[in-house]
């Protein structure tokens, strides 16, 4: 019996995470070379990491931040956003693209997804602006940019400002244009699990010069231009507090991570679309999976990989299915659960499930698979030997 044991213990498959960065020695080394520079937070490491990604996208403004939430809170602030304003956000989201609109004690409001790309849905955002309408923040699901012209041009229609939650979108591309060119802000995530990162932190770009200086300021609790340079050889101790601001400025020893990774980013996507192309494949001949819409014209990130289980072909629901994943060693998540389901969307503003029956439908049917360029080959297999035989075990 013990023999037997040992025997199964030994042949079951290696765990596959959901996700691991990858952090190769160019980017200890650069860490270690902060750690020595004896310059540790906001420096020229940062400067050069916002003057690298700006050049990286085609941006004219890039402003490094210590979270993708603290780029969307002061992107909302710049553009002017005030108490009782209301700013479009979909359901379909992590609570962050609405948290930030909270902060200044405006209204979310709350909007469905295209079945299909999980995307902000534009004729909802058509339908849900108001008078009290100031912004729209579209979400780039798993790394599919949104459907921009239409988003841009109802914006465009209502004089309202787009605050893009680039999140899961670097790098993306939507008509030849790099996600971070388009709206009037956009926001990334250098998250631990995000397509490039630094632990923490997150970026804001934009075209507008003033937008860009006020995002700066505010970061660094409202103190003049440049403060960080106090207390470097060529600066001032004096400086001006011009206006109430925030903590959330990036750290040398941060952006000595997001330099050597942002030179790998065409690298990791390329990584990236291989698995997701290798998914695809796997899948296509399963009617009880349903893989990734990818529309055409855009540049997709593939920050994740997204199924939807046809639960009327499956014996199993999904939590069961992530379940038998996990029994096969394939570690999953689920993007996301949408805001109107969680019990402060509910109790607050009253949102039901019926309300957005679009993500609530969907919410119910999806699995994230990992997807991540430090993915060996023989995982990639894992993953796709196990959704297959999963699916043939429980099917209908």
């Amino acid at each position: 019996m013990r023999n037997d044991l040992a025997a199964k213990q030994l042949h079951r498959p290696e765990f596959v995470p959901f996700h691991v960065p990858q952090i190769d020695e160019e980017e200890i080394r650069s860490v270690v070379e902060t750690l020595r520079s004896g310059w540790l937070t906001t420096g020229l490491k940062v400067k050069r990491f916002e003057e690298d990604f700006a050049r990286y996208l085609g941006s004219r403004h890039a402003i490094a931040v210590n979270s993708c939430t603290a780029a969307l809170h002061l992107a909302l602030e710049a553009v002017g956003i005030e108490q009782g304003d209301e700013v479009i956000v979909p359901t379909m989201t992590f609570t962050a693209s609405a948290e930030v609109v909270l902060y200044f004690k405006a209204r979310p409001v709350l909007v469905d997804c295209l079945p299909d790309t999980l995307n902000i849905d534009p004729d909802s955002v058509a339908r849900a602006i108001t008078p009290k309408t100031k912004a729209i923040i579209p979400v780039h699901f798993g790394g599919q940019p949104c459907d921009m012209d239409s988003i841009l041009e109802i914006a465009r229609r209502h004089k309202l400002h787009v605050i893009e939650d680039a999140a899961h979108a670097l790098p993306s591309t939507y008509r030849g244009k790099s996600v971070g060119t388009i709206g009037d802000i956009t926001c990334f995530s250098f998250y631990a699990t995000k397509t490039i990162t630094t632990g923490e932190g997150g970026m804001a770009t934009t075209e507008n010069p003033e937008w860009a200086a006020r995002m700066r300021m505010m970061s660094l609790h409202g103190i003049s231009h440049d403060a960080w340079k106090r207390y470097a050889k060529e600066g001032s101790w004096y400086y001006e507090v011009v206006h109430p601001g925030f903590k959330y400025n990036l750290t040398d020893i941060a952006a000595a991570i997001g330099i050597e990774q942002l030179k790998k980013c065409d690298a990791f996507g390329a990584s990236r679309n291989h698995i997701a192309t290798a998914y695809n494949g796997a899948f296509s001949d399963l009617p009880e999976i349903q893989t990734p819409a990818c529309k055409p014209g855009v540049g997709h990130a593939w920050h994740l990989y997204v199924i939807q289980l046809d639960l009327e072909r499956l014996k199993i629901n999904r939590d069961q299915f992530i379940e038998a994943l996990k029994e096969y060693g394939i570690g999953t998540s689920v993007h996301f659960i949408p805001l109107h389901l969680h019990p402060y969307y509910r109790g607050e503003f009253g949102y039901a499930p019926d309300d957005f029956p679009k993500a609530t439908e969907v919410y119910r049917r999806i699995i994230s698979l990992p997807i991540y360029p430090k993915m060996t080959q023989s995982s990639i297999e894992q993953v796709i030997e196990g959704v297959r035989k999963i699916v043939q075990q429980h099917r209908r």
